[in-house]
């Protein structure tokens, strides 16, 4: 049968061959000239770490505290001290990372000291343990690329160790973890990158993790991090904070040390960029994904909230959360800066302090506790690596040395 086509039909089949052909022109690709090469830089970069001192007494004197506060010591020759998490009865869990194992100290007699009878291992044969924390009776602590958790027993003994979550990446030259449940009910972890200045294979290097509490399922938090091992939650906001720790090798003073307000879903920038979007001129731009210039790249990353100095190595950091010092410590951070290998002058080896504005606003980075790190006759010198920083039970603060295997406490006496 022959069928018969109405003008208004054969214009409506040519308006949809034009349109077709239209989408076909519109959908092809269209080229892209690669960026421009980045000029050549020149670093001038040092390997230098301070003469090691081990540790005594006569080296206290050195330490220099704010107007007002003392420091004192509360233990020694506990191998590689590293994080604490103090518990409301005054006892603390204590990592060593390099002994693979958690030590339980408490000062039972109140004399500001953890003698040799006070403290006792509670947990072994957990490679690269880092960071812990407690919930609901339980302790939980990361190492190389697994989350164990411990039931908490009379007396701060510790059940045998039950993996929680597992398969993270591997540690490469940033085996320190951190971790910390949020207020949220998940559980954060961090994991640093397994190399210097390039990219990752691995989505979950150089991050955050976001873990949820039966420990089967996570995301990738926050990324761009090389090596955030000290975060923690502000008390009343719940916000996240971390210091994160710069490239190697890229001179004295690039990158800085970074204190980053860390949100779900943001990139902060590491290989490529750092501190306010400020693109690193000694990575390589052809490792960025897409035909994009370095400058691009960092215009879509997350700026960092302060800077300090460069290779200062941030460990642990904690908010304040005790009433023993003066009332505008309250509210504030604390982070250990274990202290510089890559700089001419060393940097770092200090208790800093986070000042945070009315507006509960980071506004400066102030030295807390220095006097680790001088020069004498020519020639600098260092008496300790610190490393973990907690709020004790009476307000005053704890920090590790895990250089000397120390405890140090700093207390408010106001002068007396």
């Amino acid at each position: 049968m022959k069928k018969t086509l109405t003008l208004g039909a054969l214009l409506a089949l040519a308006g949809t061959a034009l349109s077709g052909t239209a989408l076909a022109q519109q959908s092809a690709p269209q080229p892209r000239p690669l960026p421009a090469p980045e000029p050549a830089a020149t670093v001038t970069a040092t390997r230098f770490e301070p003469v090691a001192l081990g540790f005594g007494r006569d080296h206290l004197s050195r330490l220099k505290v704010p107007a007002g506060f003392e420091v004192k010591v509360m233990a020694t020759g506990l191998g590689n001290a590293r994080m604490m998490h103090v518990m409301p009865d005054g006892g603390i869990y204590l990592t060593r990372r390099q002994q693979g194992d958690i030590w339980y100290l408490k000062d039972r007699d109140g004399d500001g000291q953890f003698s040799r009878l006070e403290r006792r291992q509670v947990a072994k044969n957990l490679k690269l343990v880092h960071g812990l924390d407690v919930k609901d009776g339980k302790l939980y602590a990361v190492g190389e690329k697994t989350v164990w958790v411990m039931d908490i027993l009379a007396g701060g003994s510790l059940s045998t160790p039950r993996v929680f979550a597992d398969g993270f990446p591997d540690a490469g030259q940033h085996p320190a973890r951190g971790l910390r449940w949020g207020p949220d009910g998940y559980l954060y972890v961090s994991f640093g990158s397994t190399n210097n200045d390039a990219p990752t294979q691995n989505p979950e290097e150089a991050t955050i993790l976001r873990v949820r509490p039966d420990g089967q399922w996570r995301e990738v938090y926050a990324s761009g991090l090389r090596h955030t091992i000290g975060f923690d939650f502000q008390p009343g906001t719940g916000q996240l904070y971390g210091f994160d720790q710069g490239a190697d090798w890229h001179g004295d003073n690039i990158p800085p040390e970074e204190l980053n307000r860390i949100e779900r879903g943001q990139n902060y920038g590491w290989p490529f960029c750092y501190g306010d979007r400020n693109p690193d001129p000694y990575t390589n731009s052809s490792q960025i994904p897409g035909l994009i210039t370095k400058q691009e790249y960092c215009a879509q990353t997350a700026s960092s909230v302060l800077n300090y100095s460069a290779h200062a190595a941030a460990i642990g950091m904690e908010f304040y959360r005790g009433g023993q010092f003066p009332a505008e410590y309250r509210g504030d951070a604390f982070a250990a800066m274990r202290g510089s290998w890559n700089r001419s002058e060393p940097s770092g080896y200090e208790i800093v302090r986070v000042v945070f504005d009315g507006q509960n606003r980071p506004a400066s980075i102030e030295p807390f506790v220095t006097g680790f790190v001088f020069e004498e006759g020519g020639t600098w010198k260092q008496f300790g690596r610190v490393a973990g920083i907690a709020t004790y039970t009476d307000g005053s603060l704890l920090f590790t040395d895990d250089q000397s295997g120390v405890i140090y406490r700093v207390r408010y006496t106001g002068g007396k």
